[in-house]
């Protein structure tokens, strides 16, 4: 699926803002030095000039003087555009004393602190940044990834001895599970690859080629970027490479050509080892699905069945859906596979249920009992944020697997608790679809899981 979901969620967002702040500040200095040069003044611009300092002046004096000032202004953009400003202006001395105050804010507006000031940090000062992140325990994690991105899209050579040298410190990263961040998808080397392969793809594929471990990632890495806006010279690259370095490379260069030229990527397909052919045609049909999903739906039908078949099934139907929710759940009802029917119908109910919600759910019931209508009602239940939860409950006590049923209820029943505690109480109280340890929770205000819900900082409080 091209959206798991998984716990790290905010880690999905880690890369992205480090490699903003470089390019911003990058391009921001390309900017001024290609303006160098004589300068030829007349009295008109000198009162420019004039003008111009003063009402810079004027700017750096309204400009907030802090993290926490800056957390107070209205709009998101704002706050982060200010965050940027202000971190650009420090040394690395006061990001760190920066970075010791973060933990005093709520945890949404320290997630988007920390990867700014880490990204802007990296630039300035890598190690320092690395070293402050190995004192933060396990938050130290979410951040390691951006500090190593931001400082390999300025000197990747360097981040990567680092990482070289201090292996343990990334020990974490690329572990449990898919996406991108801490503990997710892609480790240090695959984050250090991308971001050389931008500037020096020969000397980022050297590197990866020299590596011990990691390197098939750090290799697939490197093609990966490349395809990106070059995949016939991405897929030659891979060509040079060993059968045992390639790893999933094959996939990834098939996902960009086959969302450039669809007809080019299946040629090139054809030509590679039959054992490989499926995977990278299910990848390239997805690259497909990005800009046109009902041609996509079309070459899934002229698949063979198989696990690559069932993999891409839900790919496609999350993108068809967005377009034509009854197209897709069409689709998705000629698939033989009940993989492929279970797994697409989470992604069909995310997008059917905020469009039409009674078709969603009718669609969902037009199942058999069993583990696709399961999925379908539970997707259903997550997705819908407008319907009474006493009438998702409802729908809930309908799922057949015991133990899905009962934590469906369970989250069903704690979203009621805050809307209508009386009603939520009366029910929870007397329904025997849920344990009595998730019961007590859950009349306590616990949730689920026993957690307390929301919190300020680390040491908890109100927002």
């Amino acid at each position: 699926m091209k959206n798991p979901w998984i716990f790290p969620v905010a880690t999905l967002f880690v890369g992205a803002v480090g490699g903003y702040i470089s390019g911003s500040n990058q391009g921001s200095a390309d900017t001024g030095s290609k303006g160098d040069g004589p300068a030829i003044k007349t009295r008109s611009s000198s009162r420019g000039d004039s003008a111009t300092a003063e009402s810079t002046a004027k700017a750096r004096a309204s400009r907030p003087a802090g993290t926490e000032e800056i957390t107070r202004l209205p709009g998101s953009n704002n706050r982060i555009q200010a965050l940027m400003d202000f971190y650009a202006g420090l040394t690395p001395g006061q990001l760190e004393e920066e970075a010791r105050k973060l933990e005093n804010l709520p945890m949404n507006e320290r997630i988007m602190a920390s990867f700014l000031l880490f990204g802007r940090w990296a630039e300035t000062d890598p190690t320092a940044a690395m070293a402050f992140s190995n004192t933060m325990g396990f938050a130290g994690g979410f951040v390691r990834p951006t500090i190593l991105q931001s400082w390999a899209s300025v000197d990747p050579a360097n981040a990567a001895k680092y990482y070289s040298a201090n292996p343990r410190e990334f020990a974490m990263m690329g572990m449990m599970g898919g996406g991108r961040g801490p503990m997710g998808g892609q480790g240090g080397a695959g984050i250090i690859a991308s971001e050389w392969a931008k500037q020096d793809p020969a000397g980022a594929l050297a590197w990866a080629s020299g590596l011990t471990t990691e390197k098939s990632q750090a290799l697939n890495s490197v093609v990966g970027e490349v395809a990106k806006s070059d995949p016939k010279k991405a897929a030659e690259m891979l060509a040079t490479l060993d059968t045992s370095d390639k790893g999933g490379a094959y996939r990834t260069v098939a996902a960009q050509y086959g969302a450039t030229n669809f007809a080019e990527a299946q040629s090139w397909i054809r030509t590679l080892p039959a054992d490989e052919q499926a995977g990278a045609l299910a990848s390239a049909i997805g690259g497909l699905s990005n800009t046109d999903p009902q041609a996509a739906a079309k070459q899934v039908t002229q698949m063979e069945a198989g696990e690559s078949k069932d993999r891409i099934v839900g790919d496609v139907v999350e993108d068809l859906a967005r377009l034509n929710p009854q197209a897709a759940a069409d689709f998705l009802k000629t698939q033989d596979s009940e993989r492929a029917q279970r797994e697409g119908v989470r992604e069909l109910m995310q997008s059917w249920v905020a469009q039409d919600s009674s078709a969603a759910l009718a669609f969902a019931n037009s199942y058999q009992p069993g583990e696709v209508r399961d999925s379908a009602l539970q997707s259903y239940i997550w997705s819908n944020q407008s319907a009474a939860p006493a009438d998702l409950v409802k729908v809930a006590e309908t799922i057949t697997d015991e133990g899905d049923r009962s934590r469906t209820i369970g989250m069903t029943a704690a979203r009621w608790m805050r809307e209508d505690e009386a009603s939520a109480k009366a029910y929870i109280e007397q329904t025997t679809s849920i344990p009595e340890d998730d019961k007590q929770r859950i009349l306590e205000g616990r949730g689920m899981w026993g957690g307390p819900g929301g919190g300020r900082g680390r040491r908890g409080g109100g927002d």
